[in-house]
């Protein structure tokens, strides 16, 4: 059956243009689950300030380490930070969770790392592929559950999916981008250029690239690169692309994610299909994408948390990895404003969900 949810595009688009790295809000509804509090901006508000009140020191400890604010990792934590509470976890009260946002700056990541071994944190959640790469140092004694770590094989933070060797082990967001573009296919047929704009300094997003050109070599694609080092780039690097390509991809980079509102307006302008590595981002204003619901990422993540919390060790867990799962997720208020018409196929799927803008 399908689904539809309502997702509101950040009216500091504008503002990110002037060169204001604005993260978007987002009103959401799991995909699966029809909960419209599932990324609610007012909670993460909330859930990310920090607390006034006295707590008692010798509760067991959370640090939660998130690399930047937008909407995918507020969903991630959101979830978790609700799944902790359906466990029986209350911040303050039964245990003591500090959180620390790097605000997409990598060199935060070394003194929030320090500052959680310092303090002696019972567990610690990394957020992203580069949070949990700075996080290895804490390993020697002190637990790690990563989430949203798109190949933690070549991340280097375990040796394979199943051998946890490295005190860590976590989620997996690992995108499809076969079945992404499969979609891109089947409904901008005409298509022969992909545009890709990506950080390098992320190793996700290196892979998938490297997966992108897989496939276009054996599609007849033709891909255009256009690399940025943050988010202050990406309107340039997009309008550059836009005189390319007939269509662009991204997948599930932080640097772009950040700003997304920038490259939704660059694609919409140009009229050019903008698919992406997440549901989040089609809720940003990006097209469509096939994959996972991310609050599934969050309460997972929580629920690794709270077995090593019971004392199993995280060598007894191995990554859990979300790949069979996946639905198809479309904004037709962006699909509108481009033109493009969706085959009734994917309207009539009972994977397919509809994501709207909030009037």
């Amino acid at each position: 059956m399908k689904k539809t949810l309502l997702t509101t595009l950040s009216t500091f688009a504008l503002m990110a243009l002037l060169g204001a790295c604005v993260p978007s809000s987002t009103e959401s509804t799991a995909a699966k689950e029809g909960d419209s509090s599932a990324a609610s901006t007012e909670s993460t508000a909330a859930q990310m300030g920090e607390s006034s009140k006295t707590v008692d020191q010798n509760l067991p400890k959370i640090g939660v380490i998130q690399l930047v604010d937008h909407t995918s990792l507020n969903i991630i934590y959101d979830a978790f930070s609700k799944e902790l509470v359906e466990l029986g976890y209350k911040d303050g009260e039964n245990v003591i969770i500090n959180f620390k946002n790097a605000q997409g700056d990598m060199a935060n990541l070394p003194t929030i790392v320090q500052s959680f071994e310092a303090d002696k944190q019972d567990v610690v959640v990394a957020i992203t592929t580069p949070v949990a790469q700075a996080a290895m140092s804490l390993t020697a004694s002190t637990p790690v559950i990563f989430s949203a770590v798109t190949n933690p094989v070549e991340a280097g933070v375990v040796s394979d999916l199943n051998t946890i060797d490295k005190g860590m082990t976590g989620t997996t967001d690992a995108v499809n981008v076969d079945k992404i573009m499969d979609l891109a296919m089947t409904i901008s047929k005409d298509a022969k250029t992909v545009g890709y704009i990506y950080n390098p300094g992320e190793d996700n997003s290196v892979s998938n690239l490297a997966a992108l050109k897989e496939y276009a070599g054996s599609h007849g694609l033709t891909i255009e690169e256009a690399s940025i080092s943050s988010s202050v780039d990406l309107q340039s690097a997009a309008s550059s692309l836009a005189e390319k390509v007939d269509i662009f991809f991204v997948a599930n980079d932080n640097t772009v994610a950040e700003s997304m509102p920038v490259l939704v307006k660059v694609a919409n302008d140009a009229k050019k299909p903008l698919y992406v590595g997440a549901d989040s981002m089609v809720m940003d204003g990006g097209f469509a994408t096939v994959g996972i619901d991310y609050t599934d990422l969050g309460k997972e993540t929580a629920r690794m948390v709270d077995q090593v919390l019971k004392g199993k060790k995280v060598e007894e867990m191995p990554v859990k990895v979300f790949k069979d799962d996946l639905y198809t997720y479309i904004n037709t208020d962006t699909a509108k404003t481009i033109g493009v018409e969706i085959p009734e196929s994917i309207l009539s799927d009972e994977k397919f969900v509809e994501i709207k803008n909030k009037k």
